[in-house]
């Protein structure tokens, strides 16, 4: 392919409120899927990664453009960064080289019109952009009519916004390139991973992690969630191609694989296995692997096959454990299915993560303390319990949306959207319910959660530290390595025992206490994080 003039800077947005380095993301497949197909297109890519630098959004951007003129500069972030995409493309549109800016992603796929006004980019890029973004540089190169080009917003010479037909999603998955890892630094991401905080990454002291998507869309419409497209499935030669390549390249152990309905084809499943069975036999170090699997299927016999090729560690939706509730999320699963998957997985030594999310439009207080009941009793720990968040495009945002829950979209996306607050989206409970769920909730993670002080803690001399401890549950003592502390005095580590694959919580002594008073204390701490957080977005 002849190499075009045109020059293009893709910026990976900071996923954490610091303004320090950060290695514990994961990296953005949709940003290298595009760095990737620009460049098969012959376009000259190169790429800032926010996370790997210290300093404000708007010192890191306007250096990286003093470097060289850019005649293009993109970002994509999901709906939840909103502030972060903001400072970025602010420092791109004051910087005195004036490239033009292009917005993908979620963040304005969801709700482009809002999105739009509010950052103000030259161009959007609604729904997959693989496709989009070429046609569209063409089309700016060639000077043709931007009404053309499907899946993009612009202005018109008089101002207004103009989107265009909406892009069909891509058919063929097989035929998108790899991501352009590279680009975003990503030996340097896995040099400097932890080990151990992230739950799939926790059978090593050194992860170094590959992630990869397997399919796009999703066979189910559930309530709280929002995708584009139809579920589409890459081809398992097109997946253990960019494994068995990357593995060895990069020297993997870690893939995690990010299909939300990795279970439903049994034939798949085991053709899968099969492969990475022979490629862990290929190769002179340990390869493990982490899928999202829905609950439906779940049986003894592919549990075994899972783990026998590496695949030990499992991710669910299960959302409630109430039949009224889950029916509302349109989730076509029932109570009985969790209990089976979750017990089967246990009994199996699978790592097993998955979460019950509180505050569906059916939820009743009955329904609620039935599924936080079934937590206490069952869960031992290894299930979180979260509160339903009215994500942009979600049928629950537009259920908000109606009922006045959300009264100004742009204040919403701009300052309200999160994944921590707790809104009353029910039909039937009261807002003093809520409050009174969400700290029965709280309560519940500061008793029922698995928290152990270690033996001893060492520093080590990246700066990280060891943790020497006992499992909880099956009391086996073992040492971790190279985990990420930043407050040895007031830390809540993440640990899963490599013998029992069971999760517990490695704390300090300082945070055992406030765990103990958490009730107490509760007040004090929910300022502290809003303040706090606050801060950060203001000062990045």
């Amino acid at each position: 392919m002849k190499q075009k003039n045109i020059k293009i800077l893709i910026i990976v947005p900071k996923y954490k409120l610091t303004n320090k380095v950060d290695y514990t993301y994961i990296m953005p497949l949709s940003i290298g899927y595009i760095s990737a197909v620009l460049k098969k297109k012959g376009y000259n890519v190169d790429c800032l990664n926010l996370n790997h630098h210290d300093g404000t959004i708007h010192e890191l951007v306007q250096k990286k453009l003093d470097e060289k003129k850019y005649d293009f500069v993109g970002t994509g972030n999901n709906a939840v960064g909103f502030s972060v995409t903001e400072k970025i493309i602010n420092a791109v549109k004051t910087h005195k080289s004036k490239p033009t800016f292009i917005l993908g992603g979620p963040i304005i796929t969801s709700e482009p019109e809002i999105v739009f006004n509010l950052l103000n980019p030259d161009f959007a890029i609604i729904g997959e952009g693989e496709e989009t973004i070429v046609e569209l540089l063409d089309c700016i190169e060639k000077n043709k009519s931007l009404k053309e080009v499907q899946g993009i917003g612009f202005r018109d010479k008089n101002g207004k916004i103009i989107f265009t037909e909406r892009r069909k999603p891509v058919e063929d998955l097989d035929s998108i390139p790899w991501p352009d890892l590279d680009s975003m630094e990503f030996e340097k991401q896995l040099e400097n991973t932890p080990g151990h905080g992230l739950y799939a990454y926790q059978g090593f002291d050194y992860p170094r992690p590959y992630a990869l998507l397997g399919s796009r869309g999703c066979p189910f419409n559930c309530t709280f969630c929002y995708h584009e497209g139809k579920y589409r499935q890459r081809t398992i030669d097109s997946i253990m191609k960019e494994i068995e390549f990357n593995v060895k390249k990069y020297r993997i152990n870690i893939i995690s694989l990010y299909d939300d309905c990795f279970s439903i084809d049994k034939k798949r499943v085991y053709e899968f296995c099969n492969r990475m069975k022979k490629l862990r036999g290929e190769i002179s170090w340990d390869l493990k692997w982490f899928s999202q699997s829905t609950v439906q299927n779940i049986d003894d016999e592919r549990l075994k096959i899972m783990k026998e090729s590496g695949g030990d560690t499992i991710s669910y939706g299960f959302e409630s454990f109430s039949p009224e509730v889950l029916k509302s999320m349109r989730k076509p699963i029932t109570p009985e299915m969790i209990s089976n998957a979750f017990y089967k997985s246990l009994n199996a030594k699978m790592g097993t993560q998955a979460n019950f999310i509180f505050g569906d439009v059916a939820e009743t207080k009955e329904t609620a303390y039935h599924t936080l009941n079934w937590w206490k009793k069952h869960s031992k720990g290894q299930i979180k319990l979260l509160f339903i968040q009215p994500y942009p495009g979600s049928e629950i945002y537009n259920h908000c949306l109606r009922k006045g829950i959300i009264k100004d979209k742009e204040n919403f996306i701009k300052n309200l959207l999160s994944a921590e607050r707790w809104y009353n989206m029910t039909d039937k409970m009261s807002d003093e319910e809520i409050i009174k769920l969400k700290n029965d909730i709280l309560d519940a993670k500061a008793k029922y959660y698995n928290y152990i002080y270690p033996i001893s803690m060492k520093k080590m001399e990246n700066g990280r530290f060891e943790f020497k401890v006992k499992c909880p549950f099956c009391n086996k003592i073992d040492v971790y390595k190279n985990c990420e502390v930043l407050n040895r005095y007031f830390y809540d580590y993440s640990l899963v025992c490599r013998d029992c694959h069971m999760m517990f919580r490695a704390v300090s002594f300082m945070r055992k206490i406030a765990n103990k008073y958490q009730p107490q204390l509760r007040t004090l701490r929910d300022y502290q994080l809003k303040i706090t957080k606050s801060l950060k977005k203001r000062n990045m």
